[in-house]
């Protein structure tokens, strides 16, 4: 009789895991490329680091915290290192849906892609889409370089106004030097009129020129 179980169950994982199957994916591996001299050759026991990995993966998806590695079945391993596989539903007899399968490699397909050494170039899930490496972290924090471009910012602002301070109070000192240097310009130019040069009329001082003065105010004192 447990032979007859055990060929029943076998016939059952060989009918769910085939190509092309209902929830199935295809893995290709290249590890030849991937470490050249030091690749390690893939037999049972990969295959069972493999399973545990997507078990382990499963387990990480709401309501499949009860997946096993006996789960997930292999078929159609090649001497290139490319099978297929499925993860089974042990309370029935179907494979999970590939979108919760898929979900789950996406998450924690890093940490698959470590345990053989691997990227996603080397390790292809081949109806998964590869994950994003990581963003690396910047050596210096974000908010130091945008403190740093506001400070640089605000020094210049405040250099452009102190500069144009001083350009204007310079303008402002020499506006009344030049408008002296003017009025004593014309306080000291001498009218020609006739040939005879005749002293301009001092308003500030209060003076009378003397060629239109008659004979009387000049002996006449003031």
């Amino acid at each position: 009789m447990l032979w007859l179980l055990v060929f029943l169950v076998t016939a059952v994982h060989a009918e769910l895991c085939q190509p092309d199957a209902e929830n199935a994916f295809k893995v290709r591996l290249s590890i030849r490329t991937a470490l050249g001299d030091k690749a390690y050759a893939w037999d049972t026991n990969e295959e069972y680091l493999f399973r545990a990995m997507v078990a382990f993966s499963m387990r990480k998806v709401p309501n499949r915290e009860t997946t096993e590695i006996s789960h997930v079945l292999l078929c159609n391993v090649t001497q290139r290192v490319s099978f297929w596989f499925v993860v089974t539903d042990p309370s029935k007899n179907h494979t999970l849906p590939a979108d919760e399968v898929q979900s789950a490699i996406r998450m924690n397909r890093n940490r698959i892609n470590n345990a053989f050494f691997l990227n996603d170039q080397t390790l292809e899930f081949l109806k998964i889409p590869s994950t994003l490496a990581p963003p690396t972290d910047p050596s210096m924090p974000i908010w130091i370089i945008i403190f740093g471009v506001i400070f640089c910012i605000v020094i210049v602002a405040i250099t452009l106004l102190v500069l144009s301070g001083i350009r204007q109070r310079r303008r402002n000192n020499k506006g009344p030097s030049e408008m002296d240097d003017t009025e004593d310009k014309c306080e000291n130019t001498v009218t020609i009129e006739n040939g005879i040069p005749c002293d301009p009329l001092d308003m500030k001082g209060g003076h009378i020129n003397d060629t239109f003065m008659t004979e009387e105010e000049r002996l006449t004192p003031l």
